[in-house]
């Protein structure tokens, strides 16, 4: 497969889980947060699905489409390990969605990041909250949910706090 189809892939499966678990976390309180914004792409439709929440960005700088640049007061920047575990004073709620697109398409590379990741995610996740990440995840208390039909499995993983 050429990367080009493997990247449509990738972004299909993204948009086809996070209009899912848009739905299914409608009546649970709480911010979502979006991991790794990127060129804005992700953070421009969790605005469209889900205009009424606060969604607050962490990256290490923005490198995003001008529409796609949230707010100074929703904006982390720096790294993101550091900006995650401190950001309490301004993100007083558990999230009821976090969506973390920071792999960089190593596999050990993904294991390390995951190994700071996945205890950061627990501690800011509602109960019954959703994260969605595209690399597998270590999480005490949350249950893997399938992923929609189609979507090869390992692409995306999506968890729910029990």
């Amino acid at each position: 497969m050429s990367r080009l189809d493997s990247f449509i892939r990738r972004m299909e499966a993204q948009r086809e889980i996070l209009n899912s678990v848009s739905k299914s976390i409608h009546a649970l309180p709480g911010p979502v947060l979006e991991v790794g914004l990127g060129n804005g792409r992700t953070y421009s439709h969790l605005r469209e699905l889900m205009p009424e929440r606060e969604i607050f960005v962490f990256d290490r700088a923005v490198n995003a489409h001008p529409s796609s640049i949230p707010e100074d007061k929703y904006l982390f920047l720096g790294e993101v390990e550091e900006t995650l575990a401190s950001c309490g004073d301004r993100i007083t709620e558990p999230a009821a969605l976090i969506h973390s697109d920071i792999g960089i398409g190593d596999d050990q590379g993904n294991i390390e990041i995951a190994k700071w990741l996945s205890p950061l995610v627990e501690e800011r996740t509602a109960v019954g909250g959703i994260v969605v990440c595209n690399m597998e995840l270590n999480l005490s208390g949350f249950n893997e949910l399938p992923l929609p039909e189609g979507i090869k499995p390992g692409r995306y993983f999506v968890y729910q706090k029990s």
